[in-house]
């Protein structure tokens, strides 16, 4: 039996390509320094249930009959495990790398990419696909709420067919390892990189890919994209391929309009009618009806930590969020405007190099979408080791933010005072809104504010 072993195992995208390779029948065992910390305890006592052995990230987990450790992008050479492995010359493999081992491995390479809308379109696409009968393996990021209870930690579907599905990520370059059948662009806007770099990225994703490329004909920059065969999605126009119209907010999802027939989805906002469109158009290039695609999705409930509805107590909503970037948080919060009730967005910005090149542009996005009296909190920015200049605070952007007009925007130590101030200022009819990404205890957080109603 094949052993390996992840470093920073518990990372959303670490943890599905363990389970895949646990299902798969290799040895995995691995390490996370969040374990160490006494942090996502549940999902350490998750992988121990389905046989994976977690050791103290202090190099103990690499051993020289390893056949190879997989350290997450967000591990440094520092690490006691990555020093380990070079000490007994175990070869190292990033999980950019390994996905895409596993991913060009498959006859039908289904890449979904974007710098929004990835994690969501990428498990509507394995929905339909896995309810229809077609066997697919989907790795994704986020937690799938309709499986639940089907692996340790359900951020995969596992099925040993033909079909692959996957997120692309192109916030570290890993898309161009990429080589799918079907490639999805779900649009191009600021993120990690610059608009330039990302057309690039995307061009040779498609160029890549053998063939169809999906792209938004919403975006400006999508639409510069060339392929042989490019089918479009719109909101907007017409005259795309797969058009919606009618986008009609219902208390607990959105109705839409498509090819003739009136369609629901269970979650929110026009977004997600978009990533609909963008999943039925690949399940049609792979022989699926489009209206058969579509009414599967119906029933779809999401993955976790999108405008996820936490709890609803004395009428006021917690609601959890993964928005991070500018795209992100305008879609969210137009989303949450289209509902009555006051915001309370507690925003925890992560990465001193994103919010340098970022920060900025989503304070802007906040003060815009932003009735007057809703209120922005934030606190610190997220860090979990490492080294980095700490050069700019989340009290530099709520400064911004004020000058630009925002005077219910504040800055607090941690997510503790920032708990404490949500529960001093919520009312009746309100959302509560906890917002961002990579800290996983952000969930936590809403169900401790929930108690506290």
């Amino acid at each position: 039996m094949v052993k390996v072993s992840f470093c920073g195992i518990s990372g959303s995208g670490m943890s599905s390509l363990a389970q895949i390779l646990k299902l798969s029948g290799y040895d995995v065992r691995g390490s996370d320094r969040n374990f160490d910390l006494e942090r996502d305890l549940r999902s350490k006592q998750a992988f121990e249930d389905m046989g994976i052995e977690i050791f103290a990230q202090d190099g103990s987990a690499v051993s020289s009959d390893l056949a190879w450790v997989c350290a997450s992008t967000a591990v440094e050479d520092t690490i006691p495990d990555i020093k380990a492995a070079k000490e007994k010359n175990v070869p190292i493999k990033t999980r950019p790398q390994l996905l895409a081992e596993l991913f060009n491995a498959a006859k039908y390479g289904i890449a979904v990419g974007g710098t929004s809308g990835k994690t969501t379109t990428t498990a509507m696409l394995g929905y339909i696909l896995d309810k229809l009968g077609q066997k697919p393996c989907m790795i994704n990021g986020g937690l799938l709420k309709d499986y639940e209870g089907t692996t340790a930690i359900p951020n995969i579907i596992y099925n040993k067919g033909d079909i692959c599905v996957v997120e692309a990520d192109e916030s570290n370059g890993s898309i161009d390892l990429y080589n799918p059948y079907i490639a999805l662009v779900n649009n191009i806007s600021a993120d990690h990189k610059s608009l330039e770099e990302l057309t690039e990225l995307f061009q040779h994703f498609a160029d890549r890919t053998s063939r169809t490329v999906i792209i938004n004909d919403d975006y400006e920059l999508c639409r510069k994209i060339t392929h042989k065969r490019l089918i479009r999605f719109s909101l907007e126009n017409p005259q795309a391929e797969y058009y919606a119209a009618n986008i009609t907010p219902l208390p607990h999802g959105t109705q839409y309009d498509f090819a003739g027939k009136t369609y629901t989805l269970n979650l929110i906002g026009a977004f997600n009618v978009a990533n609909a469109l963008a999943a039925i158009a690949a399940c049609a290039e792979m022989g699926i009806d489009k209206h058969t695609a579509a009414e599967v999705l119906q029933n779809f409930h999401g993955t976790k930590r999108r405008l996820e509805v936490i709890a609803q107590k004395h009428d006021i909503t917690v609601i959890d969020d993964f928005a991070h970037n500018p795209d992100k948080v305008k879609a969210s919060i137009c989303a949450l405007r289209q509902y009555d009730g006051r915001l309370i967005v507690m925003f925890q910005p992560h990465g001193f190099g994103p919010m340098r090149s970022l920060g900025k542009e989503i304070m802007a996005e906040f003060v815009q979408n932003m009735n007057a009296d809703d209120i922005l909190i934030m606190p610190e920015i997220f860090f979990v080791g490492g080294t980095v200049t700490k050069d700019i605070s989340s009290a530099d952007l709520i400064e911004y933010a004020r000058s630009l007009g925002k005077s219910e925007a504040y800055f607090v130590a941690d997510k503790a005072a920032a708990a404490e101030m949500i529960l001093q200022k919520a009312q009746k009819g309100d959302r509560i809104v906890i917002m961002g990404a990579r800290d996983n205890s952000l969930t936590d957080l809403c169900y401790q504010i929930a108690e506290k109603l």
